[in-house]
């Protein structure tokens, strides 16, 4: 994500992007399938001190960008979740110790998801002057223990692709 969106913010003149994805829920508030907003999301990696020397590890969404996604979601009638995602380097599944990483995760950031492209997407687009979002559906859960099948990934992502799509045609 990090090269990718680099280059289609800096070379090829795109202003926005909005992310489709899937996520796992650490928290009871998330169900299986549920759609998410990224407010924010926290990294421990070193990707903006190696792109900048910017000892960054928390970063946000755009305002304009999720207001015009909540704002469709609204009007399709599509419930989403705005919330505040870890973007780790490793699919959590294989991690050994998941409690030890998420016990290290600051409390005060309020992490209830998990993916792995949000951050370096948000910091090249701080860092440009541009743009981006990132909806996700909720395709596992720690807290449920529970995960969907290859087909109900492949079958239960049509809203959130409806929503990006939606939203994209809404930006001025």
């Amino acid at each position: 994500m990090g090269i990718y969106s680099y280059e289609l913010f800096k070379f090829y003149g795109v202003e926005n992007i909005i992310r489709l994805g899937s996520c796992g829920a650490y928290t009871k508030d998330l169900q299986l399938f549920d759609l998410v907003l990224v407010d924010n999301t926290y990294t421990e990696s070193n990707y903006a001190f190696t792109m900048n020397n910017d000892d960054c590890h928390y970063i946000s969404s755009n305002s304009f960008l999720n207001e015009k996604i909540e704002n469709t979601a609204k009007t399709l009638s599509i419930p989403i979740k705005k919330c505040n995602t870890s973007c780790i380097e490793v699919f959590d599944y294989y991690i050994t110790d998941l409690n030890a990483v998420l016990d290290r995760f600051p409390k005060e950031y309020n992490i209830t998801a998990t993916e792995m492209e949000c951050f370096s997407l948000f910091y090249n687009a701080h860092l440009l002057g541009k743009k981006a979002s990132c909806i996700l559906t909720v395709v596992d859960s720690h807290y449920y223990n529970e995960a969907t099948s290859a087909d109900q990934r492949q079958n239960s992502l049509d809203q959130m692709i409806k929503l990006g799509l939606d939203s994209a045609v809404c930006l001025d």
